[in-house]
């Protein structure tokens, strides 16, 4: 039984399909839904030419506001049944974060969304979704985008 399913949220195309999916599991289930959006790395935003810098707390408040408002806006349809919706921000490297939010909130499913990158692209990028995969703490289920058709070799 899925009593907490975490959906992790980077505002993407393929943001609001995974959260269809997942919706649809909590109302079978009759689980919590958990919405988390990591913001990679605030240190990470605040370099330029000379290295990095602090960046303002102002700065960095607003953008953790911006990405709260961001996530109220990802509605569950009224079609499903679901008992409560968590909406969480944090800030640090994306895979590790969910899985640490996974593990600290007994999370029994995890329901992402995939780029569908490959080649040199997914080798320098990396992927989250495979990170996360390989290393999460339950099961994990990885929805690709609509426009990518699987074919054979």
């Amino acid at each position: 039984m899925f009593k907490k399913i975490l959906v992790p949220i980077d505002f993407g195309e393929n943001s609001k399909d995974v959260l269809q999916y997942a919706a649809t599991l909590a109302d079978k289930f009759q689980a919590e839904i958990h919405l988390l959006h990591v913001i990679e790395d605030l240190a990470a935003l605040a370099s330029g030419p000379d290295g990095f810098f602090k960046m303002p707390a102002d700065t960095e408040k607003e953008i953790i506001q911006y990405a709260q408002k961001k996530l109220k806006e990802y509605t569950i349809p009224d079609v499903f049944d679901i008992p409560n919706k968590v909406l969480q921000v944090c800030d640090g490297t994306p895979f590790v974060e969910i899985i640490r939010y996974a593990r600290d909130n007994k999370i029994d499913l995890i329901v992402l969304g995939t780029h569908g990158r490959s080649g040199l692209v997914h080798m320098l990028l990396g992927s989250v979704a495979e990170k996360v995969i390989r290393k999460s703490p339950c099961p994990t289920l990885a929805i690709r985008p609509e426009q990518l058709k699987f074919e054979l070799p």
